[in-house]
């Protein structure tokens, strides 16, 4: 992928992907593949961990978006991600609000500061 940027993907509800694609994020790589998943009721968890883990091992996705409730159906799969790219950021749904506690990367960045490096 060199002299392209890399891509953002979406792991989402309807709603959460619709703003996004409305946005000029949807895309497909050279095996049309999309990089957006939209998540619906009948939508299985293996299927959203399974595209998780490809949307990881992808060279031209840089970001990882995902609803926070969706996160927390595969957390484990979230929290065993340890590199830096793609970056993994929870967003929050229309039905869904964001939960600061929940966050995992949040969680580790609190981790690496305590109260005293602020002062």
């Amino acid at each position: 992928m060199s002299g392209r940027g890399k891509l953002i993907a979406v792991i989402g509800d309807e709603d959460t992907c619709t703003g996004f694609l409305l946005g000029g994020v949807g895309e497909l790589n050279k095996n049309r593949k999309p990089n957006l998943l939209v998540v619906e009721k009948e939508t299985s968890i293996a299927e959203i961990e399974e595209t998780f883990k490809s949307f990881l091992a992808r060279s031209d996705i840089g970001i990882i978006l995902i609803n926070q409730f969706i996160a927390e159906m595969i957390r484990h799969a979230i929290d065993a991600h340890m590199e830096s790219i793609p970056a993994v950021l929870e967003i929050p749904s229309k039905e869904h609000p964001y939960d600061a506690s929940k966050d995992s990367i949040l969680r580790r960045a609190k981790g690496m500061f305590s109260a005293e490096d602020f002062r």
